[in-house]
């Protein structure tokens, strides 16, 4: 990364009005910087700018952390993913779904994942680092600036690469950047932070009254094949983790969302059903059921249509809040980590 510049975003606005000031700029200066920035502006398109001003911070800052560096759109619907270029040369991915209500976008996290979960393919080349605020808030910034005059991003999903709990830091500075009602003001209620299952994070995060919606990436009924699957079981078991989402549910009011991965063979039979339905008992949840996502280099493969019908059926029967979740972008290779994977892959064979 490029240490002789500061990412804006990555500042406080109180901070970088201070900068301006020592630089003799008038006050009024912070804020018109902000509010172009986050319509996507570089420092050299601010044309209401001074020039010198523009050189000045151009030689300082980096105004747009994650410029989009590709764009494939589904023919399917209107599903587009994005990859997006660090100042370090790094790529990271995003996905934009259209829906009724508008614009929902999931961001990355981190550059890869280092937890390992044997059915994604984030986790293929590990964890590079973690990003930072202004990376992952150039994410929205660049999809608003790609939708144009059709709309902004109204949702946020932190599902892309990378466990946001694991960059807790710049997750929570992340959140209260989109959240501020100076920048992009988008309501908390509209945001989703998954995680596979920290659950010392859960605890933290709870108490910071952040009322987001918790996802868990639970994907298994019990810790014998939770542990064949996500590595982060052996360090915290079922119970633990089901003691830290009554908590949550205690403290916010808010119900949680359990991300299952339905996996052919291992996870989505009547049985299972049975188990999960055991285990969620009296716990104010939704599970959101996810035919698993294909990946060449993972022998895992999706359960037939008929198969997770039948164990989502099982499930309600059971008094469980359910839903299959609709794959969307499926031939671009939607799921977080396929894209940027392939990408690298065609870079080394240059």
């Amino acid at each position: 990364m490029n240490t002789n510049k500061t990412q804006l975003f990555n500042i406080g606005f109180d901070e970088f009005a201070q900068w301006l000031k020592s630089k003799s700029q008038a006050k009024y200066r912070a804020n018109q910087v902000y509010q172009l920035a986050i319509k996507g502006y570089e420092f050299d398109d601010m044309q209401t700018l001074p020039k010198a001003l523009r050189q000045m911070l151009s030689e300082n800052f980096i105004a747009q952390a994650a410029p989009i560096y590709d764009v494939y759109k589904s023919q399917i619907d209107e599903t587009e993913k994005f990859l997006y270029k660090l100042s370090d040369g790094n790529i990271i991915e995003g996905v934009l779904m259209k829906y009724h209500y508008g614009y929902t976008l999931c961001i990355s996290t981190q550059v890869g994942c280092k937890m390992g979960c044997t059915f994604c393919a984030s986790t293929l080349n590990g964890c590079e680092r973690n990003l930072t605020a202004a990376e992952m808030f150039g994410q929205v910034i660049s999809a608003n600036k790609h939708i144009g005059d059709k709309g902004n991003v109204g949702h946020i999903v932190l599902m892309g690469s990378g466990e946001a709990l694991d960059n807790y830091d710049n997750t929570i500075a992340f959140l209260k950047l989109v959240h501020n009602e100076n920048l992009l003001n988008i309501g908390y209620r509209n945001i989703s932070i998954s995680t596979c299952g920290l659950v010392p994070a859960i605890y933290r995060f709870m108490e910071e009254d952040i009322p987001a919606t918790l996802s868990i990436s639970l994907h298994a009924p019990n810790d014998e094949i939770r542990m064949q699957t996500m590595p982060i079981a052996k360090v915290y078991l079922m119970d633990s983790l089901m003691d830290a989402a009554r908590a949550y549910v205690k403290k916010t009011g808010r119900r949680v969302i359990f991300e299952y991965a339905a996996i052919d063979g291992v996870n989505c039979s009547g049985q299972h059903a049975i188990e999960l339905a055991d285990r969620l008992k009296n716990l104010q949840c939704h599970v959101n059921l996810i035919p698993l996502n294909k990946v060449e280099e993972r022998q895992l493969n999706p359960p037939s249509n008929n198969n997770i019908n039948a164990f989502m059926d099982k499930l309600k029967s059971l008094g469980v809040s359910v839903t299959k979740r609709r794959s969307m972008g499926n031939d671009i290779e939607g799921a977080c980590g396929q894209l940027r994977n392939k990408k690298l892959l065609l870079e080394k064979e240059k």
